[in-house]
């Protein structure tokens, strides 16, 4: 999986060049609302128009398939979980245990949502630089200090993999070899020690390099934001689809089936 959501945030597109203030917020609300469908056939839709955003930005596909990939693994075992666990009325049994379609639609609709949910986010943050949708948020009266964990977090994440890579590195030219034994465990105990030690300190020193220049506790940027006329037509136009889905399940378009399936 790569961390650098915003590799591409170069590429030139109608998303990319929407104010990040008004792009978060709307398709945030988009994002909320697609967490609280319940409805297959709207998470579906929302689905179709998750893709179609995700198409507009022209990010790689190979590159947002690596966060699909994260959310196949951690849910997959939603399939096999929820069918045979749901409360209610079995279809029919497998190997003695009870089988309900209406599991398996919960199992879909959750996997669907997740989906969605990753790929709005991938438009959202992969069309601009990140620090540039950090400071988006704090334009939107987000809480500075979670605006800055979130903004260190991400900046950190790169250098705390260089520095497992550096001590696996280190620890494989002194002729460490992965084995299922008590050696290894003791060696990878200490390894995690160290890392986190290490971390520590690095920490310590940045924050007292940040202080030294004048931090304290809010980040100044020469990043001005300037809304033009066609970035609230983009969120009109999305806030249309998104009230037109919630609109959609709410007054159950889809009407409840035996199986469960609408």
């Amino acid at each position: 999986m790569s961390f650098d959501i915003d590799r591409f945030s170069h590429i030139e597109s109608s998303v990319q060049r929407w104010d990040p203030r008004i792009k978060i917020l709307s398709l945030g609300i988009f994002i909320f609302v697609v967490a609280l469908l319940k409805t297959l056939p709207v998470a579906v839709a929302s689905l179709f128009i998750a893709i179609i955003i995700i198409k507009i930005t022209n990010i790689p596909f190979h590159f947002v398939a690596n966060s699909i990939k994260v959310i196949i693994v951690f849910l997959a075992p939603f399939f096999f979980m929820l069918p045979f666990s749901y409360p209610g009325e079995a279809a029919f049994h497998i190997i003695g245990l009870p089988f309900a379609w209406e599991g398996l639609r919960l199992a879909i609709l959750i996997f669907t949502k997740a989906v969605t949910i990753v790929l709005t986010t991938n438009a959202i943050f992969g069309s601009s630089r990140f620090d540039i949708s950090m400071i988006a948020l704090q334009s939107l009266k987000c809480p500075k200090l979670l605006v800055q964990m979130i903004l260190f977090t991400y900046r950190y994440i790169f250098v705390f993999m260089d520095e497992v890579r550096r001590m696996e590195k280190a620890m494989r030219s002194k002729g460490f070899v992965m084995k299922a034994n008590m050696n290894t465990l003791h060696t990878m105990g200490n390894f995690v020690g160290a890392l986190l030690i290490r971390s520590f300190e690095r920490t310590s020193r940045v924050y007292s390099a940040m202080l030294s220049k004048g931090y304290v506790g809010e980040l100044h940027s020469m990043v001005r934001f300037e809304a033009h006329g066609k970035d609230f037509v983009k969120a009109v136009l999305v806030l249309m689809l998104t009230f037109a889905v919630l609109a959609a399940d709410l007054i159950r378009v889809f009407t409840p089936a035996i199986k469960g399936w609408y």
